[in-house]
């Protein structure tokens, strides 16, 4: 069976993480199933939201250790080719979330950890089930995070807390992560499709060239200055501002706003 399923339901694309008897580990399969299945998802003008999420009890677990101990497939080779292996295998998934227009929502119901932490951080929302763990435990297994992972979760829990987790391997439970901010929502296990599914409907009802360039304004500005920030939005503005979509949703408030005033 292959490593990433991918199906659309309606304008919610999910990508599945298919090796559950390696909880979901990655293989090089799966990196270019991932990779793929975005491209798909990006090219469909139907789907609007993107749902990342691992089958069986684990969400991902990072690097696989067999692997890693046989020097097999994204672990073989000699320095220069070690380089090339990340350059073009693991850290194509960072690059390609990072150029990804339409919403993404990691749905964690199990264990996140290291590279696997990596992926859900690379999605926009996080929404976890009460029973994950989260860490960034490279330092176990005596590496660092080399899938972007340094990167994403400083950006995400700030310098300080990314220093201590991924100076101690620290592994932490879900409420732990709803805390610094690491996750959006905490929910019961048993909940955790229905809320993602809910989250993913809600964003799924907007207007989609509105949210794709709200998403765009979002992350080319966090990094910069004001002003260069504000030439940005005023760009992205200016493009959004004159599509039809735009004109619609205004005709369509200003229409639900009458009705209000006459009942």
């Amino acid at each position: 069976m292959s490593d990433v399923l991918y199906a659309v339901d309606g304008s919610i694309a999910r990508i599945t993480l298919n090796r559950p008897e390696a909880r979901n580990a990655f293989s090089d399969a799966m990196i270019k199933g991932i990779t793929e299945s975005l491209d798909e998802a990006e090219f469909d003008p139907e789907v609007r939201v993107v749902v990342i999420r691992g089958e069986g009890s684990a969400f991902c677990a990072g690097g696989d250790l067999k692997a890693m101990r046989d020097h097999s497939g994204m672990f073989s080779g000699d320095p220069v080719e070690l380089r090339q292996r990340y350059l073009r295998g693991m850290q194509t998934l960072p690059r390609r979330f990072d150029s990804f227009e339409k919403p993404t929502i990691a749905q964690i119901n199990g264990a996140a950890i290291g590279a696997g932490l990596g992926l859900a951080l690379m999605c926009d929302l996080r929404v976890s089930a009460q029973r994950a763990k989260f860490g960034s435990t490279f330092a176990k297994v005596g590496l660092i995070p080399g899938d972007g992972g340094a990167y994403l979760l400083t950006r995400t829990v700030g310098f300080s807390k990314a220093l201590e987790l991924i100076l101690t391997a620290r592994v932490i439970d879900a409420e732990a992560a709803l805390k610094i901010d690491m996750v959006h929502e905490v929910v019961a296990n048993d909940q955790l499709q229905a809320r993602v599914d809910v989250l993913a409907s809600e964003i799924a009802a907007l207007p989609p060239k509105a949210v794709r360039m709200a998403k765009t304004a979002l992350y080319r500005s966090v990094n910069r200055d004001l002003e260069s920030a504000l030439h940005i939005t005023a760009a992205l503005q200016g493009l959004i501002q004159s599509t039809q979509e735009h004109e619609d949703a205004v005709e369509s408030l200003l229409g639900a706003i009458q009705s209000r005033k006459e009942s």
